[in-house]
């Protein structure tokens, strides 16, 4: 699977429908109950511009168990894609609970993306003290100043 992803850039935009078949050859690899294979699917549904194909295999995919690492990118990634079909308030509500689990390097990702919903919904102070939180600890200087800035956009007065 990892190759066929490495090879996605080699593909046209005609092509995606051969890209998918690759993916979902590889898929029907795996056990039929299997959310790895629901996932992957998902993916190059979403990657070839299909966010309305990934939704449901997304949700299936978690609804089956899938869980850790490609759990939370599989939230990350349904988030983005309810977004894209209108549905910013329940990618907000999928999201939001992700800013409190463990911290990995999808950290700044959930941010991203939950910044982005925020903003479609019309809370754009909220979605800026998301970003400008997860930059701030990048930054070579002025860490605590932007961190204190990304608070205070959502915390008047403090």
């Amino acid at each position: 699977m990892t190759a066929a992803w490495a090879t996605f850039d080699d593909y046209a935009e005609a092509d995606a429908a051969d890209f998918r078949a690759v993916i979902d050859a590889l898929a029907a690899e795996l056990p039929a109950d299997s959310p790895l294979g629901l996932f992957e699917r998902a993916c190059a549904w979403d990657s070839t511009g299909h966010s309305d194909r990934a939704v449901p295999l997304y949700r299936e995919a978690l609804a089956r168990g899938l869980d850790g690492y490609k759990g939370r990118r599989t939230r990350i990634q349904l988030a983005s894609s309810l977004r894209n079909i209108g549905q910013a308030e329940e990618a907000v509500k999928l999201l939001t609970p992700e800013l409190d689990a463990p911290s990995d390097e999808l950290d700044d990702a959930v941010r991203g993306c939950l910044a982005l919903c925020l903003s479609s919904l019309g809370r754009d102070r909220e979605g800026l003290s998301l970003v400008l939180g997860a930059l701030a600890p990048h930054l070579p200087r002025y860490q605590r100043s932007m961190a204190n800035y990304a608070r205070q956009l959502v915390e008047p007065g403090t």
